[in-house]
């Protein structure tokens, strides 16, 4: 199109607007005044809906055809206007140490934190229809009684005041077994093995001649008698001295006959643990052929970290649970607290012990343990309404009609479901404990935070839409 046509549209336009405009006014009035506020703020710049990153200096759609909201030099008055508050300086948003006297951004395009002069947190407003679709719940703080469990892993072992050995006194020589395999059942008293001891002989040919000779010399002095019956007592003791029993010496002195042979019996009912014996072999003085334990009662050793040990006393009870009955629970209780920590592990071993009149439990089983510490009333919040931030602990209060408050708490016992708050809240109050946008990382409080002071740059008024 030439220049001389375009001339010419241009002017035809302008009259068709006039002569319309004039028609118009006639018709329906004059036209309304336009909107002098809303042409008065231009904004900065646009931002994308769903990456505050994202920027652009003229109007733009994203990748979904929405469009790019438009942030403003200073934000409209908010339709519940609350009393001004003394902005002291802007922080950054990751937390990082760096202030600025007025609002900018940080390289990640996010917005800095302003830090009130009544305090660091400010009220966050949230829309209706936002809360409902988060999923934000909310409970009240409580006074409930909280009791801490300290979960731990040990094995069980025998009971060491319950651990049995048979050694000989003297040297002798096997000759037969009653007991001759380890993990055998024994009961007190019972046959283990047959010994023969030429000095066991000896002993009881010389307890024997001097008792004979003292019923002989009955009618001699009183020092010969008494020679005599001292040398009977000296033969009888050392019999005793080696372990036979008050009903063998008995049967011996009944019977007036040399045995060559010694039956040697078990000292307690129990499982034999370990055995040396072998028949037909040689056994020493002193040398231990059995190991009987007796696992009516058992230990189970615990490791405990260092940070739970302080929570630990004598007499708590405790829980066990092993892989081999995962349907059955064990009761016991704390029965002793070791003096030494674990320089690699850092934890310490506890002493747990447990009946056993079945014979479930097992030395060297694995088992799980809950130990329950002592239990107190305080004011209480459950688990998943604390934030966590580094050092700081922060609740989301629910002021109501959509307004929220970050508040750092000081925290106390943690128990199964619900943690001690100690400083920051008072009972009554709500938290926030559930919302979906929330994940499990030291992130949560950030993401809160920044889904939160969204309704600084949004255009709607005193709310997020």
């Amino acid at each position: 199109m030439s220049r001389a046509a375009l001339l010419w549209t241009a002017v035809l336009a302008g009259t068709l607007g006039a002569v319309g405009g004039s028609w118009w006014a006639r018709r329906h009035g004059p036209e309304p005044a336009p909107v002098v506020a809303q042409a008065a703020r231009k904004p900065l710049f646009y931002r994308h809906p769903m990456n505050p990153a994202a920027t652009s200096p003229v109007p733009a759609k994203d990748e979904m055809g929405m469009d790019y909201v438009p942030v403003y030099a200073e934000a409209p008055a908010p339709l519940s206007a609350e009393p001004p508050r003394t902005i002291l300086h802007y922080r950054h948003p990751m937390g990082q140490p760096d202030t600025s006297p007025v609002p900018k951004k940080d390289t990640m395009g996010m917005d800095y934190i302003p830090v009130y002069a009544d305090g660091d947190s400010a009220v966050l407003h949230i829309a209706p229809e936002k809360i409902q679709r988060l999923g934000v719940k909310t409970a009240r703080a409580v006074g409930s009684e909280l009791a801490q469990v300290v979960h731990s892993v040990g094995t069980v072992e025998a009971d060491e005041r319950r651990l049995y050995a048979v050694a000989l006194r003297f040297e002798g020589y096997i000759e037969q077994l009653h007991v001759n395999t380890t993990g055998q059942a024994v009961t007190r008293g019972q046959p283990l093995f047959e010994l023969y001891s030429p000095e066991l002989v000896s002993a009881q040919r010389e307890y024997l001649a001097a008792r004979n000779a003292q019923a002989a010399l009955d009618q001699s002095q009183d020092w010969i008698r008494s020679g005599m019956r001292d040398m009977a007592e000296n033969s009888l003791d050392r019999l005793r001295n080696w372990g036979i029993s008050e009903a063998e010496l008995a049967e011996l002195a009944q019977r007036g006959q040399v045995r060559r042979t010694l039956v040697v019996r078990s000292p307690a009912t129990g499982v034999v643990m370990e055995k040396t014996a072998v028949a037909g072999a040689r056994a020493m003085a002193g040398e231990t052929l059995f190991k009987i334990a007796d696992l009516s009662e058992v230990w189970v050793i615990a490791q405990v970290y260092e940070q739970d040990i302080g929570r630990i006393a004598l007499g708590q009870a405790v829980t066990a649970r092993l892989d081999a009955y995962p349907e059955r629970e064990f009761r016991g209780r704390v029965g002793f607290i070791y003096p030494m920590l674990d320089s690699v592990t850092r934890t310490a071993r506890v002493r747990v012990e447990f009946p056993n009149p079945q014979g479930w439990l097992k030395p060297m089983m694995f088992a799980h343990l809950e130990i329950a510490t002592r239990a107190h009333t305080a004011l209480s919040v459950p688990h998943s309404a604390v934030l966590e931030s580094g050092k700081r602990r922060v609740v989301l209060v629910d002021l109501g009609e959509g307004r929220f408050e970050p508040r750092p708490v000081r925290l106390g016992l943690r128990g199964e479901d619900a943690v001690e708050v100690l400083e920051g809240l008072r009972e009554g109050e709500s938290v926030v404990v559930g919302a979906n946008f929330l994940i499990d990382a030291e992130s949560n409080l950030k993401s809160a935070l920044e889904g939160f002071a969204a309704p600084q740059e949004a255009p709607a008024v005193g709310a997020l839409r």
